[in-house]
């Protein structure tokens, strides 16, 4: 049975949830809990994906409430009209301060565009070992949304995401885990942005609290 997920915003066409780590967008084959079962079953009605989040990732996402607002939105995110952000806290620390990650990624055998936008926001440093590690506080801008796409741009930055079992410093996550006892990726949804007639409304979250307690 899943714990009931947090509901940030509800109106006629859509919930907007904060999605805990460890929990799959969509459900499958070996899969646990899922959002499109769980929260289907916390609200009593039939909801519709319209993005999904890595099962590891935290943070917003958006659910509609039936077909009709699912291919709004679906088309809405499709065609960037929702900005999506996210922070990330990373061992090692980026060239610039700011700048924008263009690099491609194979999907399904095809090679496809990938673009996300970064700010460090914040940088210290953490003595494990008698090492010095440099943690970096990163904000992400989606322009594409390729699976792992951020994932996989910041660890071939040399910045990988702090406990990413896939993409990142399997040696370093292993440290990490033994003197921090890190273990959930340290990957956040953390704004949306979306545009309607009137005005822009902004929905965000602070960081949980698995990422809030690394910050010095």
């Amino acid at each position: 049975m899943m714990n009931n997920i947090n509901i940030i915003h509800e109106d006629s066409e859509i919930y907007i949830i904060n999605k805990p780590a460890g929990i799959a967008s969509q459900g499958g084959e070996k899969v646990t809990s899922s959002i499109d079962t769980g929260f289907a079953e916390q609200v009593g009605q039939k909801i519709y994906l319209v993005h999904r989040l890595d099962k590891d990732t935290s943070g917003l996402m958006i659910i509609a409430k039936n077909p009709t607002s699912a291919n709004k939105w679906t088309k809405l995110i499709s065609s960037k009209s929702v900005k999506k952000e996210y922070l990330a806290i990373c061992v090692g620390s980026l060239k610039n301060k700011q700048g924008i990650i263009k690099e491609d990624l194979i999907q399904l055998g095809a090679k496809k565009q990938a673009i996300t936008h970064y700010t460090v926001e914040k940088e210290w440093t953490v003595q494990i070992e008698e090492e010095n590690l440099t943690f970096s506080l990163v904000r992400l801008i989606l322009v594409t949304g390729r699976m792992h796409q951020i994932r996989i741009h910041l660890a071939k930055q040399n910045c990988p995401i702090i406990a990413d079992d896939q993409h990142g410093n399997f040696k370093l996550n292993k440290l990490l885990k033994k003197h921090l006892k890190i273990k959930k990726l340290m990957l956040a949804a953390v704004k949306l942005t979306i545009p309607n007639p009137k005005n822009t409304d902004i929905y965000q979250i602070q960081l949980p609290e698995h990422m809030a307690d690394l910050i010095h």
